[in-house]
Protein backbone atom coordinates (compact mmCIF):
# COMPACT_ATOMS: atom_id res chain seq x y z
CA UNK A 1 0.00 0.00 0.00
CA UNK A 2 1.14 3.54 -0.76
CA UNK A 3 -0.19 7.05 -0.16
CA UNK A 4 -3.75 7.72 0.89
CA UNK A 5 -6.30 7.69 -1.92
CA UNK A 6 -9.08 9.07 0.32
CA UNK A 7 -8.67 11.80 2.92
CA UNK A 8 -11.72 12.79 4.96
CA UNK A 9 -11.71 15.62 7.51
CA UNK A 10 -14.52 16.76 9.84
CA UNK A 11 -17.14 15.36 7.46
CA UNK A 12 -20.79 15.79 8.40
CA UNK A 13 -24.01 14.98 6.57
CA UNK A 14 -27.34 16.32 7.81
CA UNK A 15 -30.65 15.48 6.20
CA UNK A 16 -33.81 17.51 6.70
CA UNK A 17 -36.98 15.56 7.38
CA UNK A 18 -39.71 18.17 7.67
CA UNK A 19 -38.68 20.46 10.54
CA UNK A 20 -36.24 17.91 11.95
CA UNK A 21 -32.51 17.71 11.17
CA UNK A 22 -31.17 14.14 11.07
CA UNK A 23 -27.41 13.76 11.44
CA UNK A 24 -26.23 10.84 9.29
CA UNK A 25 -22.51 11.57 9.73
CA UNK A 26 -20.99 13.62 12.55
CA UNK A 27 -17.51 15.09 12.04
CA UNK A 28 -15.90 12.00 10.53
CA UNK A 29 -12.15 12.01 9.87
CA UNK A 30 -10.61 9.05 8.05
CA UNK A 31 -7.71 8.13 5.78
CA UNK A 32 -7.90 5.23 3.30
CA UNK A 33 -4.68 3.97 1.75
CA UNK A 34 -4.28 3.20 -1.93
CA UNK A 35 -4.76 -0.55 -2.45
CA UNK A 36 -6.58 -1.07 0.84
CA UNK A 37 -9.66 -3.29 1.19
CA UNK A 38 -11.69 -1.42 3.81
CA UNK A 39 -14.81 -2.91 5.38
CA UNK A 40 -17.32 -0.37 6.71
CA UNK A 41 -19.49 -1.95 9.38
CA UNK A 42 -22.35 -0.79 11.54
CA UNK A 43 -26.05 -1.33 12.21
CA UNK A 44 -28.78 -0.05 9.92
CA UNK A 45 -28.90 3.75 10.07
CA UNK A 46 -25.30 4.08 11.29
CA UNK A 47 -24.28 6.20 8.27
CA UNK A 48 -22.06 3.65 6.53
CA UNK A 49 -23.84 3.81 3.15
CA UNK A 50 -23.97 7.62 3.38
CA UNK A 51 -20.21 7.71 3.90
CA UNK A 52 -19.67 5.33 0.96
CA UNK A 53 -21.89 7.46 -1.29
CA UNK A 54 -20.01 10.65 -0.42
CA UNK A 55 -16.64 9.01 -1.13
CA UNK A 56 -18.01 7.77 -4.48
CA UNK A 57 -19.43 11.17 -5.43
CA UNK A 58 -23.06 10.00 -5.35
CA UNK A 59 -23.92 12.27 -2.41
CA UNK A 60 -22.46 15.51 -1.08
CA UNK A 61 -21.47 16.34 2.52
CA UNK A 62 -23.11 19.15 4.48
CA UNK A 63 -19.79 20.17 6.02
CA UNK A 64 -16.18 19.06 5.91
CA UNK A 65 -13.90 17.72 3.23
CA UNK A 66 -13.65 14.49 1.24
CA UNK A 67 -10.64 14.31 -1.07
CA UNK A 68 -10.20 11.39 -3.44
CA UNK A 69 -6.87 11.29 -5.28
CA UNK A 70 -6.36 14.86 -4.08
CA UNK A 71 -9.64 16.16 -5.52
CA UNK A 72 -12.32 17.62 -3.23
CA UNK A 73 -15.21 15.89 -4.98
CA UNK A 74 -17.85 18.01 -3.22
CA UNK A 75 -16.58 21.08 -5.07
CA UNK A 76 -17.16 19.59 -8.53
CA UNK A 77 -20.29 20.62 -10.41
CA UNK A 78 -22.74 17.95 -11.55
CA UNK A 79 -21.19 17.54 -15.01
CA UNK A 80 -17.64 17.39 -13.62
CA UNK A 81 -18.79 14.95 -10.95
CA UNK A 82 -20.39 12.61 -13.50
CA UNK A 83 -17.18 12.59 -15.57
CA UNK A 84 -15.08 12.03 -12.45
CA UNK A 85 -17.22 9.07 -11.32
CA UNK A 86 -17.08 7.45 -14.78
CA UNK A 87 -13.30 7.65 -14.84
CA UNK A 88 -12.40 6.89 -11.22
CA UNK A 89 -15.07 4.81 -9.47
CA UNK A 90 -16.51 1.35 -10.07
CA UNK A 91 -19.83 0.55 -8.36
CA UNK A 92 -21.05 -2.81 -7.04
CA UNK A 93 -24.43 -2.98 -5.30
CA UNK A 94 -26.55 -5.58 -3.52
CA UNK A 95 -28.81 -5.85 -6.58
CA UNK A 96 -26.82 -6.85 -9.63
CA UNK A 97 -28.55 -4.36 -11.99
CA UNK A 98 -27.74 -6.41 -15.08
CA UNK A 99 -29.82 -5.88 -18.21
CA UNK A 100 -31.67 -9.19 -18.79
CA UNK A 101 -31.61 -9.10 -22.62
CA UNK A 102 -27.85 -8.47 -22.81
CA UNK A 103 -25.14 -11.12 -22.49
CA UNK A 104 -22.51 -10.97 -19.76
CA UNK A 105 -20.10 -9.50 -22.32
CA UNK A 106 -22.60 -6.82 -23.40
CA UNK A 107 -23.43 -5.90 -19.79
CA UNK A 108 -19.75 -5.43 -18.98
CA UNK A 109 -19.18 -3.43 -22.15
CA UNK A 110 -21.90 -0.85 -21.35
CA UNK A 111 -19.71 1.69 -19.47
CA UNK A 112 -17.19 1.66 -22.32
CA UNK A 113 -19.83 2.77 -24.82
CA UNK A 114 -19.60 6.21 -23.17
CA UNK A 115 -15.88 6.41 -23.98
CA UNK A 116 -13.98 7.03 -27.21
CA UNK A 117 -12.63 3.49 -27.36
CA UNK A 118 -13.02 1.61 -30.63
CA UNK A 119 -14.52 -1.87 -30.77
CA UNK A 120 -11.17 -3.69 -30.55
CA UNK A 121 -10.11 -1.66 -27.51
CA UNK A 122 -13.46 -2.30 -25.84
CA UNK A 123 -13.17 -6.04 -26.54
CA UNK A 124 -9.76 -6.20 -24.87
CA UNK A 125 -11.02 -4.37 -21.78
CA UNK A 126 -14.17 -6.52 -21.48
CA UNK A 127 -12.30 -9.80 -21.93
CA UNK A 128 -9.73 -8.76 -19.32
CA UNK A 129 -12.44 -7.80 -16.81
CA UNK A 130 -14.32 -11.08 -17.30
CA UNK A 131 -11.09 -13.02 -16.94
CA UNK A 132 -10.27 -11.26 -13.65
CA UNK A 133 -13.61 -12.37 -12.16
CA UNK A 134 -13.27 -15.89 -13.57
CA UNK A 135 -16.10 -15.71 -16.10
CA UNK A 136 -14.34 -15.61 -19.47
CA UNK A 137 -16.22 -18.79 -20.41
CA UNK A 138 -19.61 -17.21 -19.61
CA UNK A 139 -19.28 -14.15 -21.87
CA UNK A 140 -22.16 -15.16 -24.15
CA UNK A 141 -24.55 -16.15 -21.36
CA UNK A 142 -27.60 -14.09 -20.43
CA UNK A 143 -28.11 -13.19 -16.75
CA UNK A 144 -30.90 -15.77 -16.40
CA UNK A 145 -28.38 -18.46 -17.42
CA UNK A 146 -26.04 -17.52 -14.54
CA UNK A 147 -26.13 -18.19 -10.82
CA UNK A 148 -26.52 -15.29 -8.39
CA UNK A 149 -22.83 -15.38 -7.59
CA UNK A 150 -21.93 -15.32 -11.27
CA UNK A 151 -24.29 -12.39 -11.86
CA UNK A 152 -22.58 -10.43 -9.10
CA UNK A 153 -19.18 -11.25 -10.57
CA UNK A 154 -20.40 -9.90 -13.93
CA UNK A 155 -21.42 -6.75 -12.04
CA UNK A 156 -17.91 -6.57 -10.57
CA UNK A 157 -16.42 -6.98 -14.06
CA UNK A 158 -18.62 -4.11 -15.24
CA UNK A 159 -17.33 -1.99 -12.34
CA UNK A 160 -13.75 -2.84 -13.31
CA UNK A 161 -13.91 -2.45 -17.06
CA UNK A 162 -13.02 1.27 -17.06
CA UNK A 163 -9.98 0.51 -14.87
CA UNK A 164 -11.02 2.73 -11.94
CA UNK A 165 -8.71 3.35 -8.98
CA UNK A 166 -11.58 2.91 -6.52
CA UNK A 167 -14.20 0.14 -6.28
CA UNK A 168 -17.11 0.74 -3.89
CA UNK A 169 -19.38 -2.13 -2.88
CA UNK A 170 -22.61 -1.64 -0.91
CA UNK A 171 -23.69 -4.95 0.70
CA UNK A 172 -22.42 -6.90 -2.36
CA UNK A 173 -23.19 -10.29 -0.80
CA UNK A 174 -26.60 -9.37 0.63
CA UNK A 175 -28.53 -11.38 -1.98
CA UNK A 176 -26.16 -14.35 -2.16
CA UNK A 177 -25.90 -17.76 -0.54
CA UNK A 178 -22.81 -18.53 1.53
CA UNK A 179 -20.83 -20.21 -1.25
CA UNK A 180 -21.53 -17.46 -3.80
CA UNK A 181 -20.72 -14.81 -1.20
CA UNK A 182 -17.33 -16.40 -0.57
CA UNK A 183 -16.57 -16.35 -4.32
CA UNK A 184 -17.51 -12.67 -4.65
CA UNK A 185 -15.55 -11.64 -1.56
CA UNK A 186 -12.56 -13.57 -2.85
CA UNK A 187 -12.71 -11.59 -6.11
CA UNK A 188 -12.85 -8.28 -4.21
CA UNK A 189 -9.89 -9.29 -2.06
CA UNK A 190 -7.91 -10.27 -5.19
CA UNK A 191 -8.67 -6.88 -6.74
CA UNK A 192 -7.09 -5.19 -3.75
CA UNK A 193 -4.23 -7.60 -3.09
CA UNK A 194 -3.18 -8.43 -6.66
CA UNK A 195 -4.55 -5.63 -8.88
CA UNK A 196 -3.87 -2.76 -6.47
CA UNK A 197 -7.44 -1.48 -6.49
CA UNK A 198 -8.78 0.33 -3.45
CA UNK A 199 -11.96 -1.48 -2.37
CA UNK A 200 -14.42 0.03 0.10
CA UNK A 201 -17.21 -2.32 1.13
CA UNK A 202 -20.26 -1.67 3.28
CA UNK A 203 -21.46 -4.76 5.13
CA UNK A 204 -23.24 -5.76 8.33
CA UNK A 205 -21.82 -9.29 8.15
CA UNK A 206 -18.67 -9.89 10.26
CA UNK A 207 -17.69 -12.87 8.08
CA UNK A 208 -17.77 -10.67 4.97
CA UNK A 209 -15.96 -7.84 6.75
CA UNK A 210 -13.14 -10.22 7.67
CA UNK A 211 -12.13 -10.39 4.01
CA UNK A 212 -11.02 -6.76 4.24
CA UNK A 213 -7.53 -5.70 5.23
CA UNK A 214 -9.10 -3.30 7.77
CA UNK A 215 -12.51 -2.99 9.42
CA UNK A 216 -13.99 0.19 10.84
CA UNK A 217 -17.30 0.60 12.65
CA UNK A 218 -19.84 3.40 12.52
CA UNK A 219 -22.34 4.01 15.31
CA UNK A 220 -24.92 6.79 14.97
CA UNK A 221 -22.82 8.66 12.43
CA UNK A 222 -19.57 8.47 14.36
CA UNK A 223 -16.54 6.22 14.05
CA UNK A 224 -16.51 3.93 17.06
CA UNK A 225 -13.22 3.19 18.75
Amino acid sequence: MSANIVTIRSLSKIYQQGDINVTALDKISLDIASGEFLSLMGPSGSGKSTLLHIIAGIDRPTKGECRVQGIDVAKLNESQLADWRNQNVGFVFQTFNLIPVLTAYENVELPLLLTRMNRAERRKQVETALEIVGLADRAKHLPKQLSGGQEQRVAIARALVTDPALVVADEPTGNLDSHSAQEVLGVLRTLSHDAGKTVIMVTHDPKAAAFGSRQIHLEKGELSK
